[in-house]
């Protein structure tokens, strides 16, 4: 990863502290009357995996590829996560009460993620192909975010519109999170030009599948949950 220029490194760390903020505001507008405890207890145990992550990283836990794949096992924590706050009654009611518009204008943040990968890839830490060059579509679900923040759940509503742009965002991400799994050097064998997906086994870089990808997930399926089974859609 000595390739990679500085400022790719510092431009992901700013995406996972915007990240950080949004679910922060998030969790913070859905939790009024238990603030303090609900919201530092989320982001305390946000930060604490982010640390962890961080120092397995640097102690080459991933880069050691043999046995199980321990990449995409540790990314199954933040879904595991997930799915439990779906299963737990009260949790439920936060994720309701989470302000929608915010679980939108997060998706921002996946135009500089689009942009690191491929700075990455220009630098043969990642395949082109997972690039907007390549076959990922996704940068186009954070130039159309700002869009459907505003207009489809914002000041202007359209339910239906909604949920159709979370389906097919979601889809582009599931999409690049398939090809993503694909050039992971227990599957995939170098050949013609292509390099396998390498950079997300080093620092910063791993908190793309282990953090922003699940985070960017959980928007989607919250915003989908609501758009689906709140009652009272007059408060987007």
């Amino acid at each position: 990863m000595e390739d990679v220029p500085s400022y790719v490194a510092a431009t992901f760390i700013a995406i996972v502290i915007a990240v950080l903020g949004f679910l922060y505001y998030s969790i913070s507008a859905a939790t009024s009357k238990k603030k303090n405890i609900t919201t530092t207890l989320v982001i305390v145990l946000l930060v604490g995996w982010i640390f962890f992550v961080s120092v397995q990283t640097l102690n080459g836990y991933f880069t050691n590829l043999s046995g199980v794949p321990r990449l995409p096992l540790m990314a199954g924590v933040p879904l595991a996560a997930i799915v439990i706050a779906f299963l737990w009654r009260k949790s439920r009611t936060v994720l309701l009460n989470m302000p929608i518009t915010t679980l939108h204008y997060i998706h921002i943040v996946r135009v500089p993620v689009e942009m690191v990968i491929w700075w990455l890839a220009v630098s043969r830490a990642m395949p082109m192909d997972m690039t907007f060059e390549g076959v990922n579509l996704d940068i186009i679900s954070g130039i159309s975010a700002p869009f459907a923040a505003v207009f489809l759940v914002g000041a202007s509503k359209n339910r239906i519109g909604a949920i159709i742009w979370n389906v097919v965002a979601l889809g582009l991400l599931i999409h690049i999170v398939q090809l993503a799994i694909g050039y992971m050097p227990y599957f995939f064998t170098p050949s013609g030009g292509q390099v396998a997906n390498l950079g997300i086994f080093y620092f910063p870089y791993v908190l793309l599948p282990t953090f922003i990808v699940p985070a960017i997930f959980f928007s989607h399926t919250v915003s989908l949950f609501q758009l689906l089974f709140k009652k009272n859609q007059s408060h987007f």
